[in-house]
């Protein structure tokens, strides 16, 4: 690993503290040239524009536009592989021209591209999270790697933790208002309410997100998901160290990527970035 970037102060102390290297600032005051070398991008841009919760404005947000940004670094340093993610939503955003103008613009300059939709269910966490994933290499490939099988899914019993902070509880009221509302078909349930207000349960986890209310997510509609809970929802190991408070360690799990899916993705491009140094050498 040789750079990152990220313009959350609270997301750059909690990087360095697990990864030893500290991100840079705002990417669009990086000119490219200063960037290491490296031989695969993994980037995503922001969701909002796109997703359902955001304003869906695509790239008419500043916010989406960011791909640009992407493709200025891809130009000049030439990675042998790209990968980027964002929400499922990408994919139809301003009637598919979103996505289709980001894989034109990297086939534009010389990259074999795929996408999929990936979701988190099917790599072993108990969390529905699906995202568009785009992988491009500059070696051709016929046909990208992507996994064939599902991983079970992690039950949530290992996921949460036995004896939570009393302070992880729901109040009262709105316990008495959930329970009063719906009846789930067993437990441990992740209890979802959303926008509307309607409540729905199952044995995994909606999407986590970043700026969602507090109780919109609550385990058998009695308290809030712990820091370490969260993490474990997108695959991160316990070895991860939290260094921020509850309400930042929640913003950065909901604008985490799900470690296992991004992990094959990458897996992905590293085999036919193998296969073609192989070939290469063959007399």
């Amino acid at each position: 690993m040789v750079f990152a970037s990220d313009i959350d102060d609270e997301a750059c102390s909690t990087y360095r503290r697990n990864f030893g290297l500290a991100p840079k600032g705002d990417i669009m005051a990086i000119p490219a040239e200063e960037i290491p070398d490296h031989d695969i991008l993994m980037a995503g841009f922001p969701c909002q524009p796109f997703s359902i919760i955001g304003s869906k404005r695509g790239t008419a947000d500043p916010r989406g536009t960011l791909f640009l940004e992407i493709l200025r670094i891809v130009r000049v340093k030439r990675p042998l592989g790209i990968v980027v993610e964002n929400v499922k939503q990408l994919a139809s955003a301003q009637h598919g021209t979103a996505l289709q103008h980001i894989l034109d613009s990297l086939r534009g300059i010389g990259y074999t591209v795929d996408w999929r939709i990936l979701n988190a269910l099917d790599f072993g966490l108990p969390q529905k999270r699906e995202r568009v994933i785009i992988v491009a290499t500059l070696d051709t490939f016929d046909m990208f790697p992507w996994p064939q099988q599902k991983i079970p899914m992690r039950p949530l019993m290992e996921i949460l933790e036995a004896q939570p902070d009393p302070k992880y509880f729901a109040s009262e009221r709105i316990q008495v208002k959930r329970h009063t509302a719906h009846k789930a078909q067993g437990s441990p349930y992740i209890w979802h309410e959303n926008k509307a207000g309607h409540i729905s349960s199952y044995p995994y986890s909606c999407a986590l997100r970043a700026g969602a209310s507090y109780n919109y997510l609550l385990v058998d509609g009695d308290r809030r998901f712990t820091p370490r809970e969260l993490l474990r929802l997108q695959g991160f190991p316990d070895s991860f160290q939290i260094t921020s408070n509850d309400s930042q360690a929640r913003k950065q799990a909901g604008n985490a990527v799900p470690v296992p899916l991004v992990q094959a993705a990458i897996k992905g491009v590293l085999d036919i970035i193998k296969r073609s140094e192989a070939s290469w050498q063959r007399p």
